[in-house]
């Protein structure tokens, strides 16, 4: 049975945006702790589904708020969140926020020497269309990252056949140029939306003078991409140490293209 045969006619015309943001646990460059202003950044982006890093849950220096759960009641969505660390009542970790029904598939830690990493997949439907959403942060060293993408790549994540089976979307703060080992790994398999865009590709790192490419977008083939934009005001300068990365993406290319080889194959009698 196709996992495409649930489309609903008209829905694959749909733009979709998807925001990454490391918001360094709400902590701004101005060393004011202020969740309700990443909530305002994140909304003037008009974002559909959003994926943070960085976020306290519980934790004594941040106040011991549910930052994942605030920011999401805020804008009137849902949050799903996975704690890389916790500790006795104290969390922190990464989590994806969108009003639409989502599945969560798999959430948990990544390889790691140091502080610890995780990442988190859930399946998204839009009308009658599944999309796999993957958030990670990976970590500081290189070493570290390669061992954490092999991990993503394998049959526990990415490789499954669950997440093969429908459109996805990889995104975080990898920590990674470009010219990284662990960004030519993920490379290989999606493709970069700041490349697909037609503006050149702008740096996220540090939020006040942006000079390194580590927060990331990345696509799987037949996903289209009408942007990728970098948001630099003063409000989102001030707000957390990395810029927000923003990408418009049409998902009904990918899954009109799977259906028409599904019914290729299927008519083959294969």
């Amino acid at each position: 049975m196709s996992t495409f045969s649930s489309v609903l006619p008209g829905s694959t015309g749909k733009e979709l945006k998807i925001l990454t943001y490391n918001v360094h646990s709400c902590v701004g460059t101005d060393r004011r702790i202020e969740p309700a202003r990443i909530a305002d950044v994140i909304a003037e982006t008009g974002a559909d589904i959003i994926a943070l890093q960085e976020l306290d849950v519980g934790r004594k220096r941040t106040g011991s708020i549910d930052q994942a759960h605030m920011i999401a009641s805020l804008l009137k969505m849902e949050s799903h969140f996975h704690p890389a660390l916790h500790v006795e009542e104290e969390q922190y970790g990464d989590a994806i926020l969108t009003a639409m029904p989502t599945r969560l598939m798999k959430a948990g830690p990544l390889p790691s020497v140091g502080e610890m990493r995780g990442a988190i997949w859930v399946q998204i439907q839009i009308g009658g269309i599944h999309l796999n959403l993957l958030n990670t942060h990976l970590g500081v060293r290189g070493i570290d990252r390669v061992r954490q993408v092999t991990t993503l790549l394998g049959k526990e994540w990415i490789g499954s056949q669950k997440f093969q089976a429908a459109p996805a979307i990889i995104c975080g703060d990898l920590n990674a140029v470009p010219s990284s080992p662990a960004y030519k790994m993920l490379a290989r398999h999606f493709r970069d939306t700041q490349l697909l865009a037609a503006r050149r590709p702008r740096p996220t790192y540090p939020s006040r003078l942006p000079i390194l490419r580590i927060d990331h977008i990345f696509v799987s083939d037949g996903l289209g991409v009408t942007s990728a934009t970098v948001t630099a005001t003063p409000l989102v300068r001030r707000a957390s140490d990395h810029l927000p990365l923003l990408a418009t993406i049409l998902p009904g290319a990918a899954i009109k293209r799977r259906e028409m080889s599904f019914q290729a194959v299927a008519g083959s009698g294969r």
